[in-house]
């Protein structure tokens, strides 16, 4: 394998998407930037998402938890607040998963979501839908909807930087380490 099929092979696997469908829910994994809501807003306004879930407690860029932050944008991006679910106590991508899914499981109940578009930064795409699937039903549609911000690292650019390539790398430890202590299934 020379070097250009390992970047191929790395881009595949970690930047999933799938193509643009009506899903039952948006689950947005947060980020202290605001792209990974952005696909979820639009499939609220495409009237192909009744409802959003936004998760994660990280301090997001302008000092604020990271679900009001990406709340607030939601609201302004005219998404009423009640078509939205907020977890407001998940540190990482394990809890973000399992916090919103029982929250899923207590507020809506998994007979009335058969489907999810996965709402994550690109290079996270990979880990957050194989730690969602850990914990919801089998028979519920994962969706890879990552945003398409030039801000974020990108399959086909990654590499060009240090910065690129320590982030990516460090994201395939971070599946190498949740596979080990049993937190992944298999896509």
């Amino acid at each position: 394998m020379d070097l250009f099929e390992s970047r191929s092979a790395i881009s595949t696997f970690l930047f999933a998407k799938s193509p643009v469908e009506a899903v039952d829910l948006a689950f947005v994994f947060c980020s202290p930037t605001l792209s990974s809501i952005v696909p979820a807003i639009a499939l609220y306004h495409a009237g192909m998402t009744p409802r959003l879930l936004i998760t994660g407690a990280g301090t997001a860029i302008d000092g604020s938890p990271e679900w009001s932050l990406y709340r607030a944008h939601a609201v302004a991006a005219g998404v009423p607040a009640s078509a939205i679910l907020v977890e407001k106590t998940a540190r990482n991508s394990f809890e973000n998963a399992a916090f919103g899914a029982a929250m899923i499981e207590k507020e809506l109940g998994w007979r009335s979501v058969r489907s999810i578009a996965v709402c994550a930064k690109p290079f996270h795409m990979r880990r957050a839908i194989m730690t969602l699937r850990q914990h919801i039903p089998a028979e519920v549609r994962l969706v890879a909807q990552p945003p398409s911000d030039p801000g974020d690292l990108a399959a086909d650019t990654w590499w060009q930087t240090p910065e690129g390539r320590r982030r990516i790398f460090a994201e395939l430890g971070k599946i190498s380490a949740y596979a080990l202590k049993g937190d992944l299934s298999d896509v």
